[in-house]
């Protein structure tokens, strides 16, 4: 099969946990165990998140005040490069010698139109009590919004349009090449007459991932989290967890927009307009959910909403 999995930042850099290099790594080499499970005899494209990676170089460049900070966009391009490499190296040590491996920076291109920038929701950087997250945005300018019982900074997260390295990456995925690209939902872009330049934002990465699983006729979607399934109720004593539905039924259910929504909406429109499965789930699962035994299945085959 043609797999693209979207790895979830927080996947990569859990919860709470010091934003270190080292961290980093030991989570992107977690992941690559598991990934390395469904390697063999697939074709692999991985996507990942970046909004932790993101929102500290932020922070980071905040902190030297002889220059004006990066933008988004030039942030986004570096931790494409940063990810990209830790996941290289890693799976690379566990697959194969002559297996190879390419990450693509990936420009895709937003609708300045879009009203995405009238109302912040992507988070990023790390989380904060809500009297230090209030304090930063009315220092730094920020939007914030809830995090569980935490803020953390939010940014515009426009709708991808259009990936423009769409063809290098099919190129490499004929030559037998993992991919990773798209990630971070890719370096945000737009045309300015004829000029295309770079905007101040952040693409969801599952809505790109679902794109590009569209755009490279993927046989599978799998959007890696850190829960092994879409729940309805969650954290209540009635939770119960969705082994499979149907893409109109389950977003009648109304996912919260900074968490399970924007996974639940890109899942639904890759099997609404492909007629193939994507499946939300734990990273720790990933084997079990390409067989088909673990994650919440969204596909037209399904009538309704199972639960487990």
């Amino acid at each position: 099969m043609r797999l693209v999995i979207a790895l979830g930042g927080n996947a990569l850099l859990r919860r709470g946990e010091a934003m270190t290099a080292e961290n980093q790594r030991e989570n992107v080499r977690i992941a690559c165990r598991q990934i390395a499970k469904v390697a063999p005899g697939n074709e692999l494209v991985i996507a990942h998140g970046n909004g932790p990676q993101v929102g500290l170089l932020a922070l980071q460049g905040n902190a030297y005040d002889a220059a004006n900070p990066y933008p988004l966009d030039v942030l986004g391009a570096e931790t494409e490069g940063m990810i990209g490499y830790m996941i290289e190296q890693e799976l690379g040590n566990l697959l194969p010698f002559e297996v190879p491996f390419a990450t693509i920076l990936t420009q895709v291109e937003v609708d300045g139109a879009d009203p995405a920038f009238q109302k912040p929701t992507k988070p990023i950087g790390p989380v904060y009590p809500q009297a230090e997250a209030e304090r930063l945005a009315a220092e730094k300018g920020w939007s914030i919004a809830p995090d569980g019982d935490k803020f953390r900074r939010v940014v515009a997260s426009p709708r991808p349009q259009r990936i423009f390295e769409i063809r290098p990456i099919k190129w490499l995925l004929e030559k037998g090449s993992v991919v990773i690209c798209a990630g971070g939902g890719g370096i945000p872009t737009m045309y300015d007459g004829k000029q295309l330049r770079g905007v101040e934002a952040v693409i969801d990465k599952d809505l790109c991932s679902a794109l590009l699983a569209e755009q490279l006729n993927a046989d599978l979607l799998v959007i890696a989290t850190d829960v092994d399934a879409a729940y309805v109720e969650w954290g209540k004593p009635g939770q119960k967890s969705i082994a499979a539905a149907h893409p109109d039924e389950m977003e009648k259910l109304g996912f919260a927009a900074g968490s399970m929504g924007p996974k639940v909406q890109a899942a639904c429109e890759f099997a609404r307009n492909t007629g193939k499965t994507a499946v939300i789930g734990s990273l720790e699962n990933i084997e079990a959910i390409v067989q088909g035994s673990s994650g919440t299945r969204i596909g037209l085959d399904t009538e309704g909403i199972d639960y487990r």
